[in-house]
């Protein structure tokens, strides 16, 4: 019997740096390397509800370790060496009561 295993994905945080001329906000990346990220297919229930709730397509699903403090929400994530976007808020449970090592999932949609 094989382990659950995820994979290393880059996520691009955006960090507000100031505004600019326009009083509009700059904003800086950084990169961070999350381990064992489970990535997905999204079900066609996800797709469906992605769509009805933000009119764009869920691709994958992200399920994200426990104890992970990262800001998923509207970020820019890498992996399969292609870049996506996250959708929506992430979905998180109560860490003692999930059996496995993941307790929090996003949807990403395709980006660029």
């Amino acid at each position: 019997m094989a382990m659950i295993k995820g994979i290393d994905v880059v996520l691009i945080e955006k960090i507000k740096t100031g505004l600019n001329e326009f009083n509009e906000s700059v904003y800086k990346e950084r990169k961070k390397t999350v381990s064992d990220v489970l990535v997905t297919p999204s079900s066609t229930d996800d797709i469906v509800t992605a769509q009805n709730l933000t009119g764009k397509k869920a691709v994958y699903t992200l399920a994200i370790p426990k104890g992970d403090n990262n800001y998923w929400e509207d970020n820019i994530v890498q992996f399969f060496n292609q870049k996506w976007h996250v959708l929506g808020f992430s979905i998180e449970g109560i860490e003692e009561n999930i059996p496995l090592n993941w307790n929090k999932k996003v949807m990403v949609e395709r980006y660029e």
